[in-house]
């Protein structure tokens, strides 16, 4: 879709490839998933919110890890909330979705100071200036001692970054087909799909990934503390801040 100034926005196509094909193109997947838990303390009873859940492994994995803990599932697709209500079924008493756009702000407040909020691959659809306010806004609205963590692509600076995540997605992509198929009909959907930012980052203007660097920084700003890297590969990153 587009909005009024003719930007195109994610659509409920671009939904349907990332349910029928996430498994495949998203880089050590599992690993990213454990990582994120791993950094939110543990807090009885607290609320964790998840911006766009996809098909809802984190919501699940969030809920299975923090077992007396709710999880607010907010997107802005239907097919995804679905999705992840089915995924999440076994726990459906302590979740709780929702629809929003990410770069609206309506929704950053919330009647309960949430414990966490973590994203995974949503915040690069928004350009440097809507991070920045959400990164701020995020931190307002979590309680002392909470926690953001954002799992999602982002920006080498240099060319000879941009090649090295570009080789290395293209091996996750193709190594996880094997795995999982056998063969190499999901890597070739992953191509013909153009799904790898990094091999034409100017082809798609949904896809605004900012610098690791900027984004860090732009955290400190927010006034969060502890901001840190935990994990790194293939144009991915898992980055995160504790609210003091």
């Amino acid at each position: 879709m587009t909005d009024m100034h003719g930007t195109k926005h994610w659509d409920e196509n671009n939904s349907r490839s990332f349910l029928d094909y996430g498994r495949y193109f998203v880089p050590e997947r599992e690993r990213q998933i454990d990582i994120i838990a791993d950094l939110i303390p543990a807090a009885p009873g607290a609320l964790l919110v998840e911006l766009c859940p996809g098909e809802g492994l984190l919501s699940r994995a969030l809920l299975e890890r923090f077992g007396d803990c709710r999880v607010l599932a907010l997107d802005g697709s239907e097919p995804m909330l679905m999705q992840t209500q089915r995924t999440c079924r076994d726990h459906a008493g302590r979740l709780t979705t929702g629809i929003f756009e990410l770069a609206d702000r309506d929704w950053r407040s919330f009647s309960e100071p949430p414990h966490a909020i973590v994203s995974s691959l949503a915040i690069h659809h928004l350009d440097g200036r809507q991070k920045q306010t959400l990164f701020a806004d995020v931190e307002e609205a979590l309680r002392p001692g909470g926690v953001f963590v954002v799992a999602d692509i982002v920006h080498p600076p240099r060319a000879a970054g941009l090649a090295i995540a570009a080789r290395q997605w293209d091996e996750a992509v193709r190594s996880r087909a094997l795995a999982i198929d056998g063969d190499l009909a999901a890597f070739a959907e992953f191509n013909r799909l153009g799904w790898n930012y990094f091999r034409n980052p100017d082809g798609e203007p949904i896809d605004k990934p900012s610098p690791l660097a900027d984004q860090l920084g732009w955290l400190s700003e927010a006034g969060f503390t502890g901001v840190d890297c935990a994990w790194l590969f293939a144009g991915h990153a898992i980055f995160s801040g504790l609210k003091p």
